[in-house]
């Protein structure tokens, strides 16, 4: 299976088109995007442009998002939201939570934990890819070099149930590929530095990350 996975488009026209590119050129089976899709603004556009992605698109939401594109992601035949549902691509289960996991600093749509990570707790295993925006904590998540800014909760999750994949995004400095335990953390963020990852993997066979 091949994800190309990707994080914080926030509606910018080369963002989006760059996705085209690489999304044409590396033929994935699915095309995950964590997060940060829009910038407040033009959600359905942005959302209809995925649609016509000629793989199908599984994404959350992130902090500069709507509320109404996890809607959006749903009333569209091509694309999907992944928030605190599973879909199954190529016999690999993907969940997602849309919004900012608690970090230290606030955001406008921060989830309550509890129920997020109750809910989360029930929908993971061992086989899982597990679609966040914020990072965990101490993982792909230094701003500007100088402190960390993920979700404490959201590393102990992973400690604990090991699911195979981790996609993240938010941190802009940070693109990149780490490991907690036995589960891989990429930092998919589109940025200066950041143009997405290939992940290539089957659930017989190791994770192999390319980052673009």
């Amino acid at each position: 299976m091949r994800i190309y996975a990707v994080a914080d488009i926030h509606g910018k026209p080369d963002r989006i088109a760059l996705v085209q590119e690489k999304t044409a050129g590396l033929k994935p089976d699915a095309l995950v995007v964590a997060g940060d899709i829009t910038n407040y603004v033009n959600s359905a556009d942005v959302v209809e442009q995925l649609n016509q992605l000629p793989v199908p698109v599984l994404a959350i939401r992130g902090n500069t998002d709507l509320a109404k594109v996890d809607r959006l992601l749903d009333d569209h035949p091509n694309t999907s939201s992944l928030h605190l549902k599973m879909h199954d691509v190529s016999g690999v289960r993907l969940v997602g939570v849309s919004g900012t996991l608690p970090v230290p600093f606030n955001s406008r749509i921060q989830w309550r934990e509890k129920g997020i990570f109750d809910t989360l707790e029930r929908l993971i295993d061992q086989d899982s890819v597990l679609v966040v925006h914020t990072p965990p904590r101490g993982v792909l998540d230094a701003v500007l070099g100088r402190f960390h800014a993920g979700c404490r909760r959201l590393h102990q999750l992973i400690l604990t149930h090991q699911p195979r994949l981790v996609l993240c995004g938010h941190i802009h400095e940070c693109p990149g590929v780490a490991s907690i335990g036995q589960t891989t953390v990429v930092n998919c963020c589109l940025s200066r530095t950041g143009r997405g990852a290939r992940v290539d993997f089957d659930l017989d066979g190791p994770v192999k990350v390319e980052m673009l």
